[in-house]
């Protein structure tokens, strides 16, 4: 049996990217897909391509910094599959790059609107639903910003950073629910956004991030089958148990951790915590 046969999975930033690649590995699990993106024709796109996977899809061009969008969206959902299973808060944008002094304010803002405050929106849409049938998968997609601070980029790493904490304070308060909240560390995946990236990041001069993103646009990044396998395994039955985490698909061998997460469960490895001295 597919690993997530007959599950309702909501995926935002579905459009391209990481989204779509984990659409279509829900798609081949055996899901059924509600996609969400600002374009209407990058999600028609990922539908087709699900479809031919057999997956029951629709789509809803939304804007998750929007809460009325956002609540037609969970609506709709409803209305069309009757429940959601499986939330992915994968929409995000890579902000300004430059100084911080020097980014354009409104920019700086709508990174956070969409990285943090979007996955909020949606997690808070989403959430009494799952408690209706005491079940569900929350993932939400941080980024290489969470765990590394880098120069020029204050924005998206704050906003990822966010996320992080956002996804350990929900995990505890759903303790006990049947609800779990991880967070999903893709690494440098090679998608559109490293490419706006790496060209916004020459013309500003900032060396740290030019210099990766020519190593990612060349082909030297993480693997974007792996982080959909791992968006697989958080919403799959074996990571049962596990919440409040951040697992790497670059790092972490993800597959090995299933007979683990009782002992996970009782430290604090994958989460965000100071390294006190000895």
């Amino acid at each position: 049996m597919a690993e997530l046969e007959g599950k309702i999975a909501l995926i935002t930033g579905a459009g391209r990217g990481i989204g779509e690649a984990i659409a279509l590995a829900y798609a081949r699990e055996g899901a059924s897909l509600s996609l969400a993106a600002r374009s209407r024709d990058e999600l028609e796109g990922t539908a087709a391509e699900c479809r031919k996977l057999g997956a029951d899809v629709m789509i809803t061009p939304t804007d998750v910094t929007d809460p009325g969008q956002v609540t037609s969206l969970v609506d709709a959902t409803i209305e069309r599959f009757s429940t959601i299973d499986i939330l992915v808060n994968n929409a995000g944008i890579p902000g300004p790059i430059g100084s911080l002094e020097d980014n354009d304010m409104d920019a700086w803002i709508n990174t956070v609107q969409v990285n943090l405050i979007g996955s909020y929106l949606v997690s808070r849409a989403v959430v009494p639903v799952m408690r209706r049938q005491n079940s569900g998968k929350i993932v939400n997609l941080s980024g290489a910003g969470a765990a590394n601070a880098w120069a020029n980029l204050s924005a998206y790493c704050s906003s990822k950073a966010a996320v992080v904490r956002l996804t350990e304070v929900l995990a505890l308060e759903l303790a006990d629910t049947g609800i779990t909240v991880n967070a999903l560390g893709p690494g440098s995946v090679h998608t559109g956004m490293w490419d706006e990236m790496t060209e916004a990041a020459a013309k500003a001069g900032a060396d740290q991030i030019h210099e990766t993103g020519l190593r990612v646009t060349s082909g030297g990044g993480a693997s974007i089958d792996r982080c959909a396998d791992l968006a697989v395994w958080l919403a799959g039955s074996k990571a049962d148990g596990l919440t409040g985490r951040i697992i790497s698909a670059f790092n972490d061998d993800f597959e090995s951790l299933t007979p683990e997460i009782p002992k996970i469960m009782e430290s604090d490895l994958y989460t965000l915590r100071r390294v006190e001295p000895v």
